[in-house]
């Protein structure tokens, strides 16, 4: 698998989607010795379900180890250290990924409780946990997500969870992105699959979920970062910790050079959001007829980028049409391919969050 790769699979089956992305990447290929020391982080910020937007599908984790033992990798193990001020002990069972790895047989490891060491990342003394430092391969399971003070964390935030609590609590003194760069000249991420199923609009802890059904697989942090920031909105260098990670050789914060493998297609057609509130008023300017969640999540981010901005106006006289519904249809102003015969629409299936943000900026009070 070359780092520039990208796997991307939709559906409702989240533990057999993990496991083909795990296949179609050549994962236990890559890995080969099976007596390597494996390590699978998932994203327990808080004690909260997955539904949420906050953390880990528990089904991905069962799909991750389900593949690994299959493939005859026995030395494994599920580790994370939540954020300060929540019990990962709590978190974990909560989630439900603690059920799935004692089925599994497999231990969890509490990194609050772990030991530590000072090492060098890239001219920055960071404290690890040893855990950490003691895995050979990596599989990083970050939810894609918004966050109230880095606007977007994905897989070299989630990183984070591998340092002990009076470290992140001098991330936070230092600004976060800084720290979160130079800590990820320490972490390997040997493989990243990304929880695009539901995560939050904008804040870690969730409570504004988006439903997308998608899950994603990378090889170099900062292109999944860059990925992640221009799902939510974002240039992907405009993100400080983006940019300086790639200043600092982790990876290419260009998603312009990714190639992308598409897993099946078009597996789901329909979207059904969580009633939350935010998510509700920001599809009243939407009008979508049998939209694939994909794309219609991308739109439901692109306004929510334009409403954090104060740019989106409180009603849009033309809905925006999204959806294979819309298929050989004219209309006023569409997103997605399916939209193409409309007198303004943006190409793309899924079009980039940035993408539509930027063509909606455009059309602003018209």
């Amino acid at each position: 698998m070359d780092r520039r790769d990208v796997f991307v699979i939709q559906g409702r089956n989240y533990r057999e989607m993990a496991r083909e992305v795990l296949r179609a990447a050549g994962v236990a290929e890559e890995i080969g010795d099976r007596s390597k020391r494996i390590g699978i982080k998932p994203n327990l910020v808080v004690a909260k379900t997955a539904d949420s937007g906050a953390t880990t599908h528990p089904e991905l984790i069962d799909g991750i180890l389900s593949y690994l033992r299959e493939n005859g990798f026995q030395n494994l193990r599920v580790m994370e250290g939540s954020w300060v001020g929540a019990r990962t002990e709590e978190a974990v069972r909560v989630s439900g990924i603690l059920e799935i790895c004692e089925r599994h047989g497999v231990p969890f490891i509490d990194l609050q409780k772990d030991s530590t060491r000072k090492v060098d990342g890239a001219g920055m003394q960071i404290e690890v946990c040893e855990e950490a430092l003691r895995t050979d391969y990596l599989i990083n399971v970050p939810v894609l997500k918004g966050h109230c003070q880095t606007e977007v964390t994905c897989a070299l935030k989630n990183g984070k969870g591998l340092i002990p609590n009076r470290e992140k609590r001098r991330f936070h003194t230092l600004g976060l992105h800084k720290p979160i760069a130079h800590l990820n000249t320490i972490i390997h991420n040997d493989f990243i699959l990304v929880d695009n199923l539901c995560g939050d609009l904008d804040f870690e802890e969730g409570g504004n979920p988006v439903t997308m059904n998608r899950v994603l697989g990378f090889r170099d942090p900062v292109l999944c970062d860059a990925y992640a920031a221009n799902c939510l909105g974002y240039e992907a260098r405009s993100i400080e910790y983006i940019r300086l990670a790639e200043r600092l050789g982790v990876g290419s914060a260009d998603p312009d050079t990714a190639v992308f493998h598409y897993l099946n297609k078009d597996a789901e057609k329909e979207v059904s959001f969580p009633k939350t509130g935010r998510v509700e008023r920001l599809a009243a300017y939407t009008s979508a007829d049998n939209a694939c969640s994909a794309c219609y999540g991308q739109l439901i981010y692109a306004l929510n980028r334009l409403s954090e901005s104060g740019e989106l106006p409180r009603t849009w006289k033309e809905k925006i049409c999204i959806g294979q519904g819309f298929q050989g249809k004219t209309g006023k102003i569409g997103v997605g391919r399916c939209t193409a015969g409309f007198q303004e629409t943006l190409p793309g299936c899924p079009p980039k969050g940035s993408d539509i943000v930027k063509f909606l900026r455009e059309r602003v009070g018209k």
